[in-house]
């Protein structure tokens, strides 16, 4: 059976998430619906990231297996074709070898959060960015979220229901820049857990505030307690951005 391994965006915004559910419509279960148009047999997509409703994606990963073979292209081209009108684009489709696993053999993910920090209302990044209006200090922002880097108990910024076994995780990057009214946070690990990188973003929001420095920041993180965690950032700014794997 021939694998695929597949790079997709999507616009998350009309989605219960990339999980396939009972209670909507989610961008699994629409790839492998477009998936079995092509074959003529049921298919099931993994991907590397389950993002929650509201979040997007630039460079999602996935697999699948197919009965026959197809060229990487035909896949790529007929996926596309039978997923219309929904907002996801199969950028690239690549046939694999069977041990590709796009979840398990992921090395780091790769997030960006959006900002727009202004006062009048988004109209081409609604859905798309977080609107913050009080004036954030982005320089500051940066600057505290070196205290997350490293390997953490990162319960504090743990979703109550996150199913992970352990808390513990090594954040590789942080890095927060602005250019205009737009503020872009850019997390790399080689996993996270369910809305840390939201609840970090929160968080640092806190910071940019002048609500908290980085001194605050860090003694949440060091409290390992949900309670202590800023205002989860809203879904709608999320994108997962790229997945490594090796070689």
């Amino acid at each position: 059976m021939p694998r695929f391994k597949l790079t997709v965006e999507y616009d998350g915004t009309a989605f219960v998430g990339w999980q396939r559910q009972a209670n909507g419509p989610s961008i699994q279960g629409e790839i492998e619906r477009a998936a079995e148009a092509l074959s003529g047999a049921p298919v099931m997509v993994k991907g590397a990231g389950r993002t929650d409703a509201g979040v997007h994606a630039t460079g999602q990963v996935a697999h699948l297996d197919f009965i026959k073979p197809y060229r990487s292209d035909s896949v790529r081209d007929a996926l596309n074709a039978h997923l219309r009108p929904h907002p996801i684009s199969v950028l690239k489709a690549e046939e694999v070898g069977p041990d590709f696993d796009a979840r398990s053999s992921a090395t780091r993910r790769h997030y960006l959060y959006r900002i727009v920090n202004r006062r009048p209302p988004l109209a081409l990044s609604h859905d798309r960015a977080w609107l913050v209006k009080r004036r954030l200090d982005a320089g500051a922002m940066h600057e505290a979220g070196q205290a997350l880097i490293g390997r953490h108990d990162f319960t504090t910024f743990r979703d109550a229901d996150c199913q992970a076994i352990s808390p513990i995780r090594t954040l590789d990057r942080i890095e927060v820049s602005q250019e205009g009214d737009r503020i872009d946070i850019r997390v790399t690990a080689r996993s996270f857990l369910h809305r840390q990188v939201r609840s970090m973003v929160g968080s640092l929001e806190f910071v940019g505030a002048g609500k908290w420095s980085t001194d605050e920041l860090r003694a949440a993180l060091e409290a390992r307690d949900r309670s202590r965690c800023g205002t989860v950032a809203p879904a709608a700014g999320l994108y997962l951005a790229r997945v490594d794997y090796a070689g």
